[in-house]
């Protein structure tokens, strides 16, 4: 990498979709870029556009990060290498809707990729910038995560797991300038859909988003400091005011007796 004073940004799931709109979008405001993802050629063909483009210094990284072996190697490139200052904690993957007959391997699939690399990656990134007191931390989450009626049992709740990672990682961090956001996309036009089996033009196409615009918004948000980002939400006031209802169950979710109304019949 070379001594760009924005730094790198390591961007996972890069070879297209969301990804590789960051990559694109992050290169074109001067950080130099480390684009993983296990698809090499796509990985190449758009590190050497954005090479040609930018002027910015582009590595590629092969890597399946469900596997262990991949995934440790690049933990440890993350929490050694002060030239990273960004990390993008895009790969997931998405399916899997129906609990009772799908394959529960790929439960355990979907939780390694959206869960354990994103906690992991997420750790060797802290590591790296938390002593430094310099860096930020990108998750994508989606908007699934606050909808359990929308039948994708599994997946929203790795999305919902992203969510609370990066508001919990925020208040650990407080004292600290590192930056942290969760973004939460809805239904947006990327391979993803492909991948999962499902047809994205079935939905109503007022609520489908182009990935540009998507990265653009998320972005946009990082910007003016939003912890949690919902690109589509026209008023974040609605968020806020979400969170502060749930804030006033806080004084009784622990108390030493039951509820009255839960007294034995």
């Amino acid at each position: 990498m070379s001594d760009n004073s924005k730094g790198a940004a390591l961007i996972t799931g890069a070879s297209t979709g969301i990804g590789a709109v960051y990559a694109d979008r992050l290169a074109k405001r001067g950080h130099d870029l480390i684009l993983v993802a296990r698809d090499e050629a796509r990985l190449n063909a758009l590190a050497d556009r954005l090479r040609a483009e930018t002027g910015v210094k582009v590595e590629v990284i092969k890597a399946d990060l469900t596997q262990r072996a991949d995934l440790a190697g690049l933990e440890q490139r993350l929490a050694g290498d002060a030239s990273i200052t960004t990390l993008v904690n895009n790969a997931g993957v998405a399916g899997a809707g129906d609990f009772v007959g799908s394959d529960p391997d790929a439960f355990e699939k979907m939780i390694q990729l959206n869960v354990t690399a994103v906690t992991r990656l997420a750790a060797a990134a802290a590591r790296n910038f938390v002593p430094r007191d310099r860096g930020t931390i990108i998750n994508l989450a989606s908007v699934v995560a606050l909808m359990p009626e929308l039948n994708n049992p599994v997946y929203g709740a790795t999305k919902a797991f992203v969510i609370y990672l990066t508001q919990g990682l925020r208040a650990q961090f407080a004292g600290s300038a590192v930056r942290l956001q969760a973004v939460l996309p809805g239904a947006t036009r990327t391979e993803i859909w492909e991948r999962s089996g499902s047809d994205i033009n079935a939905i109503d196409p007022n609520m489908v988003m182009e990935v540009d615009d998507l990265v653009d918004a998320a972005l946009a948000g990082l910007d003016q400091g939003e912890l949690v980002t919902i690109p589509s939400l026209p008023d974040a006031a609605d968020w806020h005011a979400a969170l502060a209802a749930k804030a006033k169950l806080y004084p009784n979710l622990s108390r030493s007796r039951p509820a009255a109304r839960l007294k034995p019949a």
